[in-house]
């Protein structure tokens, strides 16, 4: 799967189900039974005289770097549209300016800027005189402008409006305070907690919009986590306290709390485990799964169910993973020093090597080609390439069997026989050939495959073959037994299965692949 250089595709979608009345965290206008400085209320004498809210919870944010007293460039922009409390955030200011601003800055003709002092907490509420300077003029128009000093250490201003256009509301970039060591995302804000700044959850981020909360799908190699943002959570009505499982409550997958305020959960990429689903087509292997999230351990507030799936494109090593039996072999080798290494050999009935044959044994017409695939599977393949020395088939599933018929030898294909194709072998970390069905002469209805495997460092050694005819026909063949892999029984179709084989020689068992070949020759080669 790691180094296939294709595209993992992933897919993730949110379906948000609510076991209540209404989603807890959502702030609706407070009544309080005395309404103070830090509250705006309904207009004297209207029925919503006694509403009130906290202007610090419940804003418009203006993240426009434009705005800063800076810029000089632009489109000629106005603020007549404003209405309502707005904070200003982002690299252009997040104040207003208290001193008169040139003309044609902040992307306006008349800039505004505030003509009083910011107030401080215990405050409240104030009123202040914003001045548009034009024609020499620092306060030629004016408006009113409510402030308010917030404890996180912002503020929120009341606009409404401009006396008319290209009139707009200016931003000091001095008053961006990096505070913290990260930028914060625009779902945190950056505070003093516990005598530490760093970036929390906005306590203002209210969101009714299930789409919003984006959630992030990492399809791994080995594992699938899905993360979300725990910020856009608390938007949502979620608590500090929440639990997530998958489809399998009883994965020991757990939540995992991550930096930036992010939550996560892991599955591995395997088929059942979590609960996951898997299905496959021509091309992909396909997990999906569901990570449903609840506030505590009682399901009465909001339930959130995140379906997800990971699409990996078929190659050797996933359709391993993904078949159900596959007919394979492994070998777990341990180099002093440099690591340990597990090699996996398996049967394939495709020459893209993403159909792997299946049971306890492979059955092939005797005119089938035979996919044979070894894949380096676990160890360090930035070092070391996968060399096929020898491959040979027996009529016994004894790797020693002194009737053996070789296929590589020596790390060259067999020429004498026509149907091998050896497609790689030492250049990576995979090795991959093909022949064509065939059967031993004499009493034996089954075959075995043996390859002997070695790893090559390709920083020291020359892993490539070099197959020349008189080192084929002459080099001495020394098999280590230790560094074997063995596959089969592979029979014809219509032979007795291995578990009715009699003791009768069997007169269609011949060597169906190289009729003219006989025994000695075989040996010798």
């Amino acid at each position: 799967m790691a180094g296939s250089g294709l595209l993992w595709l992933a897919l993730a979608s949110c379906l948000l189900t609510l076991a209540s009345a209404e989603q807890p965290g959502f702030r609706n206008p407070a009544e309080p039974s005395s309404y103070g400085l830090d509250l705006d209320c309904g207009a004297p004498g209207t029925p919503e005289a006694h509403l009130c809210f906290d202007p610090c919870q419940n804003y418009t944010l203006l993240d426009e770097p434009s705005r800063s007293t800076e810029n000089t460039e632009g489109t000629l922009l106005c603020d007549q549209d404003l209405q309502g409390w707005y904070r200003f955030v982002g690299e252009g200011g997040v104040q207003i300016p208290e001193t008169c601003v040139p003309v044609f800055r902040c992307q306006t003709a008349a800039p505004l800027w505030l003509n009083g002092t910011h107030p401080t907490l215990e405050e409240g509420i104030v009123n202040h005189t914003a001045c548009a300077h034009w024609s020499d003029n620092c306060c030629l128009w004016k408006t009113e402008v409510s402030v308010k000093a917030c404890p996180g250490g912002y503020y929120v201003y009341q606009l409404e409006g401009t006396p008319g256009c290209d009139l707009r509301y200016c931003t000091d970039p001095s008053t961006v305070v990096d505070k913290c060591e990260e930028s914060c995302r625009s779902e945190e804000e950056c505070r003093l907690v516990n005598g530490v700044w760093a970036c929390f959850c906005r306590e203002d981020l209210n969101n009714s919009d299930i789409q919003s909360l984006q959630p992030q799908l990492d399809c791994g190699a080995k594992e699938i986590k899905v993360s979300l943002d725990r910020c856009r959570l608390e938007g949502l009505g979620f608590g500090e306290e929440v639990s997530a499982y998958l489809r399998d409550r009883n994965c020991s997958s757990i939540m995992q709390t991550e930096e930036r305020n992010w939550i996560s959960v892991t599955s591995p990429a395997q088929a059942g485990a979590c609960g996951n689903i898997l299905e496959r087509n021509k091309t992909h292997a396909i997990y999906q799964n569901t990570f449903s999230l609840v506030n505590n351990f009682i399901i009465r507030d909001t339930i959130l169910y995140v379906n997800f799936q990971c699409a990996y494109p078929l190659d050797m090593k996933v359709s391993l993973q993904t078949a159900l039996q596959p007919i394979v072999s492994s070998l777990n080798i341990s180099l002093d020093g440099k690591g340990e290494f597990v090699v996996r050999m398996a049967l394939f009935q495709d020459q893209n090597y993403t159909s792997p044959y299946e049971g306890d044994v492979a059955v092939l017409s005797v005119e089938s080609i035979l996919y044979v695939g070894a894949i380096l599977d676990r160890g360090d393949t930035s070092r070391f390439n996968l060399l096929l020395r020898n491959c040979y088939a027996t009529p016994t599933k004894d790797k020693a069997d002194p009737v053996k018929y070789f296929i590589i030898r020596n790390s060259c294909p067999n020429l004498q026989d026509s149907t091998i194709y050896v497609e790689e072998n030492g250049v990576s970390s995979e090795s991959r050939f093909s022949v064509q069905m065939f059967m031993f002469a004499g009493n034996y209805d089954l075959v075995f495959l043996h390859c002997e495997v070695h790893l090559c460092d390709f920083l020291n050694e020359e892993c490539q073959p070099s197959c020349s005819t008189s080192r084929r026909l002459s080099d001495v063949v020394v098999i280590d037994p230790a560094r074997v892999l063995d596959l089969g029984p592979i029979t014809r179709k219509g032979a007795p299965s291995p578990g009715v084989m009699s003791g009768a020689p069997s007169t269609s068992g011949i060597l169906l692949a190289w009729p003219t070949l006989l025994l000695p020759v075989l040996l010798a080669w």
